[in-house]
């Protein structure tokens, strides 16, 4: 069975023996970018890996291109060969926030081309709760050769985005809490608001209160009504970095609206060019 979306606990624990399953670990703190190494050290899933949200999953800052970069195909690749992922492998990634550092290379494997990829739902916290096995010994990793199969058109870069401003497509969606939305409270990027245009929808309002994904009919019906039933293909999310935007994407995929696309620039990349416009309110 190919897992492309969300795995339980449950079902995770009966793979882990798998050696065709890579298990990666994608904990991570803004404030503090060691926490999720120092976290993997200390205890991790039996063969998880650690993958560094700026190490591995973007790429270096211009300070144009947005707080968390994608890094390029070929490069990404590369790691992902690292890590053992090859074609043949079901990936599986976590963290303990909610799933919206794991949803980012949940997107990043599709992006390349592997859908066999998911996040565990409750993450580390459901993990051990349930409690399955956790260790603090690291895995032996066997190199393996990562092949892309880029096909779909997965992304929206800004130039689009300007150039069709005021047009039904596309319809934007922006993660970020609605204070940063509306412009205020901005501590992470030099400019507060958002596109002109952007819908609102918080990343967090996809979990119930245990930190699992709600169900895909309740999620089906948000965003079908945030959206007014646009097709998910017209839809672009973004955020403040390309991170949590990754999350309100997944949240459509799990609820049957497949083929939205991701801004991975983000707000970070957006304000940093006066020349764009900004919104308030």
């Amino acid at each position: 069975m190919k897992y492309t979306t969300l795995i339980s606990v449950a079902e995770l624990a009966g793979y882990l023996s798998n050696p065709n399953w890579i298990v990666c670990d994608c904990r991570h703190d803004l404030a503090d970018t060691e926490a999720g190494r120092r976290a993997n050290r200390k205890s991790h899933i039996p063969g998880a890996r650690f993958v560094h949200l700026d190490e591995d999953l973007s790429a270096p800052k211009s300070g144009r291109n947005g707080r968390h970069p994608l890094p390029a195909p070929e490069q990404f690749a590369r790691r992902l060969g690292e890590l053992g992922i090859d074609g043949a492998k079901q990936v599986v990634a976590y963290d303990a926030s909610g799933g919206y550092y794991a949803a980012r290379l949940w997107w990043m494997l599709r992006w390349l081309g592997h859908d066999a990829v998911a996040v565990l739902d409750g993450g580390w916290d459901a993990w051990c709760k349930a409690p399955h096995p956790i260790t603090d010994q690291n895995p032996v990793i066997e190199a393996a050769r990562f092949t892309m199969r880029r096909s779909a058109d997965m992304a929206w870069d800004a130039g689009y985005i300007v150039a069709n401003l005021g047009t039904p497509e596309p319809r934007l969606l922006d993660a970020r809490s609605p204070d940063r939305y509306r412009g205020e409270n901005e501590t992470l990027d030099p400019v507060a608001g958002h596109i002109p245009g952007a819908i609102n929808r918080f990343f967090r309002l996809n979990l119930e209160a245990d930190g699992r994904f709600k169900a895909a009919t309740i999620l089906r019906k948000e965003f079908n009504e945030i959206l007014e039933n646009s097709a998910p293909g017209n839809v672009a999310h973004y955020c403040g970095s390309g991170v949590t935007a990754c999350h309100n994407l997944l949240a459509m995929e799990i609820a049957g609206l497949t083929g939205s696309r991701l801004y991975p620039g983000s707000w970070s990349e957006w304000c940093s060019d006066p020349s764009r416009p900004v919104a308030k309110g």
